[in-house]
């Protein structure tokens, strides 16, 4: 199955028409991951026993029978689900997440779990203990994170559809990494029951897709409201797959701060072209101030790491997860355990984290750092007074070299100062590719009013279309 050639929508019709059968689409998913996984290692574990819906596909279930992969930090019950960490690198979950369960209700078919940075910390995939993930349009890259196996599965045609985690731009930065379209939902909008947490203020679940309407149809499926979440908003969920590629009258902000200093030349060369594309199709573009956005990089750090360090807590040896062997006593068990099944990105965010919480820095850090992040919240709320997205770079660069930042944190941490603000202020964002710079792919990101991820679809959609950037092949999973 070429999946370069399909959608959701023209798969749905080969199965209703029984050009294809339910189980052969799933067999040649599963050969084609196979083939290509050993080079590109998107899947940590690979679903050989995918469950296959023997009912016959009907046309008013658009989901039925299509393969998607789904981040290793999203629980599947009896299906390995590791977060990318020796910790848990044989853990089997008893329940799914509700995100899993949804998509699985709607018919579709879990063909296995993508790779990730360990817990989700990091921007390159290279934290994880499974070996890192290459980039499909160049195997020398990064795809980005955390979300980079899930990211590189959709660009190298393993799967249609994939499910990411977004805590500070882990869905949208790898969606830029690696010319495909990937959406952050608002805070609230899926359910984050069976995800294993990092910051639970920040985390989302949303999806990633080569087309616009694909991820659309997935969005819809998982959204809504949970008993088990409390964070889940108890609203109606629109129809996403109702997408009109219309931007007239759409007022369009575009942030100094977004187009400034530290953007690549050939990015910024990108996202202007994609920004003016828009404009002539009527949409009304102006520059804007984000005045507090210069600080959503210490702001992110210290809230994230500060609620990892609780989360990660319970990863101690005793219930569940690695435990080291070579103990003497119960302190032994904690220190072993987490020294040897944690890397070095995990403890290192785990020691700030602890630091910032500790009582005679928490005035000075967290409390600080949620000051700002209101600050940085009342932003947006001014901009979205008079404006209907806001529009700039996913991420400062194209894809970087494997091991060329890995060692300096602060130069990775930097990777993400264009998609941490909507994390910190829980708006829906997602990433549509828009071009080539020094000949890999340039994301172009929208940011929406709360709940507004419709607004994001029309807009990305026209992108798309007006684009023919799907029209270009990676290096691996098709033919340039």
């Amino acid at each position: 199955m070429d999946y370069f050639n399909e959608t959701i929508a023209s798969l749905h019709q080969k199965l209703v028409a029984k050009q294809i059968s339910a189980a052969e689409l799933t067999q040649e998913t599963l050969t084609n991951i196979h083939q290509l996984n050993p080079e590109i290692n998107a899947f940590i574990t690979i679903n050989d026993k995918a469950q296959i819906d023997d009912e016959e596909v009907v046309a008013d279930r658009p989901l039925q029978a299509i393969p998607v992969a789904i981040k290793d930090n999203i629980l599947t019950k009896g299906l390995k689900t590791t977060a990318g960490s020796q910790m848990l690198a044989n853990f089997q979950p008893i329940y799914s997440a509700t995100v899993a369960q949804k998509i699985l209700a709607a018919g579709m078919v879990n063909i296995g779990k993508t790779n990730m940075d360990e817990f989700a910390m990091g921007s390159s995939t290279e934290t994880s203990h499974f070996g890192i993930t290459k980039n499909p349009w160049n195997t020398n890259k990064v795809p980005g994170g955390s979300s980079g196996g899930s990211a590189a599965a959709v660009a190298c045609g393993q799967v249609l559809a994939a499910l990411g985690t977004d805590t500070g731009g882990s869905i949208r930065q790898p969606a830029s990494f690696n010319g495909i379209f990937g959406i952050k939902p608002t805070y609230g909008r899926v359910s984050r029951w069976g995800v294993i947490a990092f910051s639970s203020s920040l985390d989302q679940v949303g999806v990633m897709s080569r087309h616009v309407a694909d991820s659309a149809q997935v969005l819809q499926a998982m959204s809504g409201f949970d008993q088990h979440d409390n964070t889940s908003a108890d609203l109606p969920v629109p129809d996403y797959s109702q997408i009109k590629a219309n931007v007239k009258g759409l007022k369009l902000a575009v942030p100094e701060e977004f187009m400034g200093e530290g953007i690549d030349a050939g990015v910024r060369e990108q996202v202007q072209r994609g920004i003016k594309l828009l404009e002539d199709n009527g949409a009304i573009v102006d520059t804007v101030k984000l005045p507090h956005a210069q600080y959503a990089v210490q702001v992110y750090y210290i809230i994230a790491s500060s609620e990892a360090s609780s989360n990660l807590q319970r990863y101690d040896g005793i219930r569940y997860g690695f435990r080291a062997q070579d103990v003497r006593n119960l302190e032994d068990v904690y220190i072993k355990s987490r020294s040897e099944g944690f890397g070095d990105e995990v403890k290192r965010r785990i020691m700030l984290g602890t630091f910032a919480l500790s009582a005679g820095y928490f005035d000075a850090y967290f409390n600080k750092a949620a000051q700002v992040r209101t600050l940085i919240i009342e932003d947006f709320n001014k901009i979205f007074a008079d404006y209907d997205l806001i529009v700039g770079p996913t991420s400062p660069t194209t894809a970087f070299d494997i091991g060329s930042r890995i060692d300096d944190p602060l130069v990775m941490y930097m990777n993400d100062i264009l998609t941490i603000p909507a994390n910190l202020a829980g708006l829906p964002a997602a990433s549509v590719p828009v071009g080539m710079a020094d000949s890999m792919p340039v994301g172009l990101q929208m940011i929406a009013k709360p709940f507004a991820e419709q607004t994001i679809f029309n807009a990305a959609q026209l992108v798309e279309n007006e684009t023919n950037f799907l029209q270009q092949r990676p290096q691996i999973g098709g033919q340039n």
